[in-house]
């Protein structure tokens, strides 16, 4: 049966020039996202660390870091990550 990510949550460092509305909304439109959060964890001159949360029914991972990588940030780490299986549940045993 199918496997989908629908949650991941990233610690990113971003320039701190690119505004984190645009930076969630570039994300937001990209990997399959549906819902995109993030939070400014440390403000460092040149840039800022951000935790992310990208939700959606079926994420390309892939993709997201990508997207991510074109707007000059780095993931620093992949910190939960969260999936499901699709597709009808198992049939229970009937005795």
């Amino acid at each position: 049966m199918p496997v989908s990510l629908t949650r991941v949550v990233l610690d990113v460092l971003k320039p701190r020039e690119l505004g984190l509305p645009d930076l969630v909304k570039a994300v937001c439109e990209e990997a399959g996202a549906r819902q995109v959060s993030a939070d400014i964890v440390e403000v460092d001159v040149r840039t800022e660390t951000v935790k992310m949360t990208v939700e959606g029914d079926d994420l390309d991972l892939k993709l997201l870091l990508e997207k991510l990588e074109e707007f000059g940030c780095a993931v620093r780490s992949i910190d939960s990550v969260t999936a499901r299986r699709v597709g009808p549940e198992k049939p229970s045993k009937v005795d």
